[in-house]
């Protein structure tokens, strides 16, 4: 699927891929399913966007779950918008904080679909998520708890577009230890993301199971986003995934790896895949050799 959008949020399933994205499709206005990746006739990847936002969902196994520690919230501009796409995600699963009337919202609510994704749900304006519709949000718990402040920080140095829109800390008195973060709102190239602290003790924190795809054009990008991201207690994955020093799951892909992985010639996607499964960082000039 072509985006224009720098950096893209990947979804792990246990083979529940392509009905994910059929169910998310059905739910949101200007969505659908777009390229579907198959490996000897097994759904791999499947493609899809909400209102017209790029998302990738994978077949990975059982190896990784969804928890809330990442979640996607969801700017509805309308009440009855809002209890409709609640109703939606609920069927078969979870109210992590019931829809209701908050301090920051009319109505809003945390639900976790049937799939253990996370959603949190608030009826609001698209102007105050820079006209995002979805925005990634990354709540910092277990043995990363308090360290969303340096995270935002770290991550917005590090990408181009991108700035602190604001960050509200905790007070004296409140749930979380005073001065970490109760919401923080940033963008990275141009897209809009949040970040908190979670201000109770959790044993939940970042895994694979959401990682996000940041689409790179020549080697030298790779190389400086691979660098950096692995920088200081990062940890190197294979197949150009990468964790970084907060826990958090990144791939780093060449615009070249889809393109070989989705040919429309069986052999050259295959070995393209062949070739890809041994390297750790994606070498473009290795993966076009072979």
């Amino acid at each position: 699927m072509a985006t224009t959008n720098k950096i893209t949020p990947f979804l792990w399933f246990d083979g529940q891929a392509e009905e994910a994205a059929k169910f998310y499709t059905s739910i949101f206005k200007n969505s659908k399913v777009g390229d579907v990746m198959r490996n000897e006739g097994r759904v791999l990847v499947a493609n899809f966007s909400l209102d017209g936002q790029p998302f990738s969902a994978l077949n990975g196994g059982p190896q990784f779950k969804f928890n809330p520690s990442i979640s996607f919230y969801v700017t509805c501009e309308t009440e009855a918008e809002t209890d409709a796409v609640w109703q939606k995600l609920s069927e078969g699963g979870m109210a992590l904080m019931p829809l209701d009337k908050y301090a920051w919202s009319e109505k809003y609510g945390w639900v976790q679909d049937r799939y253990g994704l996370s959603w949190q749900i608030s009826l609001g304006k698209l102007e105050d998520t820079g006209h995002q519709k979805f925005t990634p949000s990354l709540l910092f718990a277990g043995e990363q708890q308090d360290r969303a402040e340096a995270a935002v920080r770290f991550y917005t140095s590090l990408f181009g577009d991108s700035s602190i829109t604001g960050i509200m800390h905790y007070g004296a008195g409140e749930p979380g230890r005073e001065g970490t973060v109760k919401h923080a709102q940033f963008s990275l190239c141009g897209q809009t993301f949040m970040a908190m602290d979670h201000p109770m003790k959790e044993t939940f924190t970042f895994n694979e199971a959401i990682s996000f795809v940041v689409h790179c054009d020549t080697q030298d990008e790779v190389d400086f986003f691979w660098e950096k991201l692995t920088a200081d207690g990062g940890e190197e994955s294979m197949c150009g995934w990468l964790k970084d020093k907060f826990g958090v799951s990144w791939q780093i892909v060449p615009e070249a790896l889809p393109r070989l992985l989705s040919d429309p010639d069986p052999a050259v996607a295959q070995t393209a895949m062949a070739a890809m499964l041994k390297m750790r960082k994606i070498v473009i000039a290795d993966l076009t050799k072979a």
